[in-house]
């Protein structure tokens, strides 16, 4: 009895070590937990696992809120500490995942000197290389996701700085808080052809920050997944993911935010029957972050097209937009983008948002 007891609960620990996950910041993600003074030369890590839960390679610099870079403050936006990697650079960490499922991953960064920098983030095979030459925010931060899927029950994240170590070191970017989320693919439902129409499913956002989180377009991640399930990043520059705890959201707690113009489109493909007559609604509204003008969204089915207005004084609201199209093929591409750039008065990118996207088949007429 005594050896089954013990079974028993050898199975319950290997069960919640295999399948046990919690969405949120990785171990030490924001960085709090620093070095040793012993392990430091000036800001500069000169230890490979000096920083509790992360591996380093290269020069990787730890970094506290108010230090000087030349005329620069260095400010930063969640807690006092943070990460610089100089080129060619890398900070690691293992984490516990399961096998063949969807995660995203969420971080926080900002750029320094070089106005061409980038960041290759990676779990072996899926990697992206993120351009930062556009600055969303006002105040130089913003956090990304991305996504890939699992192949091994831990997963090596690996973010890097892809510099050349002949440029200049100080020039490397700044990384934040780290966190990760378990995505789960939607299905269509007997009330909506397309999946994840509210942007229900989505990647983390941070509780204590009010930037949202940038969806890169597919022509940068070129993985067959997103870390908006079922939509695809269909343009040249970023969607922004929001939720309703920062933003105003026209239904339920997320939805998408335009912020780049034509250059900032989404999409997805569905299932449809050549000949049958489709119904696509929608919310078309802003975000109620002081965003305010005329904005314009235009709408992508088959054959047919529209362009819906909206006048903005940045304070939330939304109003709803429709587009009756044929099928032609028996795969459809819905695509949304806004007509034009929209700035804020801090001179940050904005734009209108879409919400609750419901596509269903109606009567031919």
């Amino acid at each position: 009895m005594r050896r089954l007891s013990l079974l028993l609960a050898s199975l319950c620990v290997l069960y919640h070590v295999a399948f046990s996950f919690n969405d949120g910041q990785v171990a030490n993600g924001n960085f709090e937990q620093g070095p040793k003074a012993s392990d430091m030369k000036g800001t500069v890590v000169t230890k490979r696992d000096a920083i509790p839960e992360w591996e380093i390679s290269g020069l990787v610099e730890y970094i506290k809120s108010g230090q000087k870079q030349g005329d620069m403050l260095l400010v930063v936006p969640e807690g006092a500490h943070a990460v610089r990697l100089g080129n060619g650079a890398s900070i690691k960490q293992r984490i516990k995942v399961i096998k063949e499922n969807y995660y995203s991953i969420t971080f926080v960064v900002a750029r320094t000197c070089a106005q061409n920098e980038r960041l290759n983030v990676s779990v072996a095979p899926d990697w992206v290389v993120l351009p930062m030459q556009t600055l969303y925010s006002s105040d130089g931060w913003d956090a990304y996701a991305w996504s890939f899927q699992a192949d091994y029950s831990l997963a090596e994240l690996v973010i890097h700085n892809p510099r050349s170590k002949e440029e200049d070191q100080a020039c490397g970017p700044l990384i934040d808080s780290v966190a990760i989320k378990a995505l789960y693919p939607p299905r269509p439902t007997k009330i909506n052809i397309l999946k994840n129409g509210g942007f229900e499913e989505g990647p983390y956002i941070f509780p204590n920050t009010s930037w949202g989180v940038l969806i890169p377009p597919n022509i940068v991640d070129l993985s067959d997944h997103s870390p908006i399930p079922a939509w695809i990043v269909e343009s040249l520059k970023a969607v922004k993911y929001i939720d309703s705890q920062h933003f105003s959201v026209p239904q339920g707690n997320r939805a998408v935010e335009l912020v780049a113009g034509k250059e900032s489109a989404i999409a997805q493909v569905v299932r449809t029957v050549v000949g049958r007559t489709y119904l696509l609604t929608f919310d078309v509204g802003d975000a109620g972050d002081s965003c305010e003008g005329p904005m314009v969204v235009e709408v992508y089915a088959a054959k047919e097209n529209t362009k819906v207005s909206y006048e903005s004084k940045g304070k939330g609201g939304f109003k709803l937009g429709f587009l009756k199209f044929k099928a032609i093929s028996t795969r459809t591409r819905i695509v949304f983008l806004s007509s034009f750039y929209t700035m804020k008065s801090d001179s940050s990118l904005c734009g209108p948002v879409i919400d609750d996207v419901r596509l269903i088949s109606v009567h031919n007429s």
